[in-house]
């Protein structure tokens, strides 16, 4: 018979509970040939040492090596062997560290670091933490911006404002929240917490054009917290472009030169950007839409076929779909709070961080055969 623990007993165990109030450690979840063993253990530090705030992107290098970024500065990026080992800390710059890409260049690989703009208010009142533009809420919003650096955190050049090179007027917010790269090198932003563009620049960061926002006379092409992007390059002739659209609860899919191809479906879920490993995508559920919001605690995981259709969802039912249409997805409260991040290794284990969720570091998903 299942029991919820005490709060005491959650902290002593120090890693997040679902709202179910059960731990989510050991539990298989997923349904066929997508199951999974929960390691609730699997990225835990010395949290005085290696704290986090939330652990907002996760991605792999061509080594196996697993980059996290956290919005804490003292070691904004945490390197993780696959074994959960720590293998290297740095960066202190990013107090709205949002995003993580890894690119290679020739012989060498880049990693892109996206900063949506919060820090840390040296006058919060202590209490306040949902009043984005309070001069005393926890964290206040400044302008974001994007740093390519090489692996071992060496700055090679930034992007900031878009009032810099005459794309927004200095009145737009501007607060980057995630980056793609495309095979020549182009780089495609989501200024999803800003503005709500998506901004298109050449590899060396000169910006080229920008589209999206918010009145659009076609509304294909508004987005709402354009929160995830990446480059599908399924069909190797044509590739395109997948970008969340979150408060819409749906995924747009664009060409490289920014015309609307085709929507994807989330209904019910507040979904960030996808996570390609071949033909599959992943991509992180942060909230349910439950008595008309974005509720609390309630995150989940989708991954999507070929087709851009839901096979499986990790902690939430299985989606069901009625002539072609999906019906609505909600947690099950069972396995997470907020999923913000997923990076797939080559064993098609999982790697997830989560958003506001007690300071928890990353959990490890073990592919079940």
């Amino acid at each position: 018979m299942l029991c919820s623990l005490t709060e005491k007993q959650k902290q002593q165990i120090a890693h997040p509970f679902p709202k179910n109030g059960q731990d989510p450690h050991g539990k298989i979840i997923g349904h066929g040939k997508f199951k999974y063993k929960v390691d609730a253990h699997w990225g835990k530090l010395d949290p005085k040492q290696y704290p986090i705030e939330n652990c907002h992107a996760m991605v792999m290098d061509s080594q196996g090596r697993i980059f996290m970024i956290t919005d804490n500065t003292q070691n904004n990026i945490l390197v993780y062997s696959q074994q959960g080992e720590l293998l290297d800390a740095f960066g202190t710059l990013f107090p709205g560290g949002h995003a993580l890409k890894i690119v290679k260049e020739g012989e060498q690989e880049f990693l892109y670091v996206v900063d949506s703009g919060w820090i840390v208010n040296r006058h919060w009142d202590g209490h306040s933490k949902e009043q984005w533009h309070s001069p005393t809420n926890n964290v206040i919003p400044q302008a974001g911006f994007i740093a390519k650096m090489t692996l071992d955190g060496k700055l090679v050049y930034t992007i900031g404002h878009p009032q810099t090179y005459g794309a927004y007027t200095p009145q737009q917010p501007f607060r980057p929240t995630d980056i793609a790269i495309a095979p020549n090198g182009d780089l495609y932003v989501t200024d999803g917490y800003g503005s709500d563009f998506l901004l298109h620049f050449d590899k060396h960061g000169r910006y080229i054009k920008h589209w999206g926002g918010h009145d659009n006379s076609d509304a294909n092409y508004n987005l709402h917290n354009t929160h995830g992007i990446e480059v599908d390059l399924r069909d190797a002739t044509n590739p395109s472009l997948i970008v969340s659209s979150r408060f819409e609860q749906c995924l747009k899919v664009f060409s490289l030169q920014g015309e609307y191809l085709s929507k994807i479906s989330a209904n019910g879920a507040y979904i960030g950007g996808p996570v390609f490993k071949g033909e599959l995508f992943y991509a992180p559920v942060c909230w349910s839409h439950i008595d008309e919001r974005n509720a609390d605690d309630s995150g989940f995981i989708s991954i999507f076929d070929q087709s851009n259709k839901i096979v499986a969802n990790l902690g939430a039912p299985q989606p069901v779909y009625i002539e072609g249409e999906l019906q609505p997805m909600q947690t099950d409260w069972q396995i997470f709070n907020h999923v913000h991040c997923i990076c797939v290794d080559q064993d098609d284990n999982l790697y997830v961080g989560q958003w506001n969720s007690s300071n928890s570091y990353p959990m490890k998903l073990i592919k079940q055969n």
